[in-house]
């Protein structure tokens, strides 16, 4: 868990340092505010309320939002084939840096769910996949798009399944 925290505090950009110090602040003034309101009980108890959802809520939600705006990529599943001779199966797909920075690496992840006739089974499938593979892909420079190909193995899953591809660029 320690390797876990140094990791994402290492990765933390300039934006991400304004936007947690914002949130903080943002949490004092109204801590504050309520404590100086403290007359009007409804105002004071909005006012704290208000400010734990920003301490807590701010950060979380700006962090996730700010890095989808700030390392935009797309994803293309160009090709999936399960192979007959080898337990495993071929992704060959592209991904595209829409955004306007430069991407040092890019760990993509493919991910093979299980599929229902039932939609709500399906559903609830896509959040535990039964396979998953990792794959670096590093210096992708604005506006390139890059084809890459990988291996879900060992893959024996026989029935229907779907694969979804997803991207984390820095």
């Amino acid at each position: 868990m320690k390797a876990k925290i140094t990791a994402f505090i290492n990765e933390l950009i300039t934006y991400d340092y304004i936007l947690f110090g914002g949130a903080f602040v943002l949490f004092i003034l109204f801590i504050i505010l309520g404590i100086a309101l403290r007359q009007k009980t409804f105002l004071a108890i909005f006012f704290i309320l208000l400010s734990f959802v920003i301490l807590f809520g701010a950060p979380t939600i700006g962090y996730v939002k700010m890095h989808e705006f700030l390392f935009k990529n797309s994803l293309e599943l160009t090709s999936e084939k399960k192979l007959t001779f080898t337990k495993a199966v071929v992704i060959n797909a592209t991904i595209t840096n829409d955004s306007k920075r430069y991407f040092k690496n890019c760990t993509i992840t493919a991910k093979a769910h299980k599929m229902s006739k039932n939609k709500l089974k399906t559903f609830l499938y896509s959040f535990k996949p039964f396979q998953k593979m990792s794959i670096l892909l590093q210096d992708i420079e604005v506006g390139q798009t890059r084809e890459f190909k990988m291996f879900l193995e060992p893959f024996t899953y026989s029935k229907n399944y779907h694969i979804s591809l997803g991207a984390k660029c820095k």
